[in-house]
């Protein structure tokens, strides 16, 4: 295998494996809500299903966004380089993927589930933009002060993200309030109530200075370094960096495992006003997220892979498809419109339901490859992004007149 097509399966695998952790982080917020999820006690969690929660808080949740979070980077540099030797602007052609991404998600969470992630990409894709031509030591600098900050205001006793939105009675009658809507209302009910309920009463003001503030500090971190890994050919040959992957991975995953272990368990073990409380989702999961990065890479290192990457590479060349369509597989599940199990089946009989719709997704994926080149939602933002039908940049003539003559060129 050359090492161009080892390099493209690897980023497409990449994306697959993060679904897989993407769909199960999610289940929680699929059952439970944006916020009841991080509240087990308000749905009477307990015995194993409060350990499995615990475990897929400190192994799962907010380790697996991040991953495609960092893929999302490397692929902005990936398409600007292709961009640039096809003589097309890639400015003005990403700024286009951007604004439909966001147009994208703003549809997904006000028609369907309110844990949305592309109307977040999608802006913070035109931020990147000030990032696109920067050196890989500029982009490096950049993600370790962001790291820094994030890992500073993690430091407190108390965790800032729970100070924020957990610890409210307002919020937690929202939380309460919003399970007998899931679980048992139409679907006009479910989107009034997520469209138009307010989680935060008077607390509003200061969660917009949260977002303003944390939100970059804990997910740009990640994009930039996607785009340092493609700047600097962190996965052109898996081979020669076998060694690097394997430190990383052994350096990484312990310590953010480490981090997030202490901010999920110290508060269950009645451990209160310790230092660091909220360090596990300040940093540790980004960190633990960049292990998990060099851990898969590892796999491409090796003569013989596993017949699974096969399927995890389909799963990522349709990885926008995949994505939402998890989204309608499960709101359908949990909600009163569906089989309405919003709050019911438990942690550990939703993660089986998640880890059986990400089998599927593996299953179908390459069967679907067979027949087309590309997922529907990956070729419709195709089109949009190059204005052309066929999902392909168009050729333009260029008229030379030498002798008489005239030439064309293709751009």
């Amino acid at each position: 295998m050359n090492t161009l097509k080892k390099r493209v399966q690897l980023i497409d695998g990449l994306r697959g494996f993060s679904l897989a952790g993407i769909v199960l982080a999610n289940m929680l917020i699929f059952q439970y809500g944006q916020f009841g999820g991080s509240e087990p006690q308000l749905f009477g969690i307990k015995g194993i299903d409060l350990a499995f929660h615990s475990f897929i808080s400190i192994t799962v949740v907010g380790s697996f966004m991040p991953i495609f979070a960092f893929m999302f980077g490397f692929g902005m540099i990936k398409l600007s380089d292709s961009l640039k030797s096809q003589d097309l602007r890639p400015k003005c052609h990403l700024s286009r993927r951007f604004l439909l991404l966001f147009a994208l998600g703003i549809l997904h969470s006000v028609f369907l589930w309110e844990g949305d992630i592309l109307t977040f990409y999608g802006a913070t894709g035109f931020f990147l933009l000030l990032f696109l031509n920067r050196k890989p030591k500029t982009l490096l600098v950049w993600a370790v002060l962001l790291l820094t900050g994030a890992g500073l205001l993690g430091l407190p006793a108390s965790n800032p993200v729970d100070q924020l939105v957990s610890t409210t009675p307002h919020m937690q009658n929202y939380i309460l309030q919003s399970q007998d809507v899931y679980s048992s209302g139409s679907y006009a009910e479910i989107k009034n109530f997520r469209n138009h309920a307010d989680p935060f009463g008077e607390m509003e003001a200061m969660v917009i200075v949260f977002a303003l503030v944390l939100a970059p500090l804990m997910t740009v971190p990640m994009f930039l370094l996607g785009m340092r890994a493609a700047r600097f050919g962190t996965f052109d040959d898996p081979l020669a960096m076998r060694r690097t992957y394997f430190r990383r991975t052994m350096f990484l995953i312990p310590i953010g495992l480490t981090f997030k272990a202490y901010s999920v368990l110290a508060p269950q073990l009645g451990v209160e006003g310790w230092p660091g409380m909220g360090i596990g989702e300040t940093l540790g999961g980004s960190l633990l997220a960049l292990g998990y990065i060099y851990a898969f890479a590892l796999l491409y290192t090796r003569s013989h892979r596993p017949a699974l990457i096969d399927r995890l590479e389909a799963v990522g060349r349709l990885s926008l498809t995949n994505y939402l369509v998890q989204s309608v597989i499960c709101t359908t599940i949990y909600y009163g419109y569906g089989f309405g199990l919003f709050g019911r089946a438990g942690v550990f009989v939703g993660a089986v339901i998640a880890v059986a719709i990400y089998g599927f997704q593996l299953w179908i994926s390459p069967i679907y490859l067979k027949k087309f080149r590309s997922g529907p939602v990956e070729h419709m933002l195709r089109i949009w992004v190059y204005l052309s039908w066929r999902g392909q940049p168009r050729k333009k003539r260029i008229a030379h007149w030498t002798s008489g003559e005239s030439t064309s060129s293709v751009n």
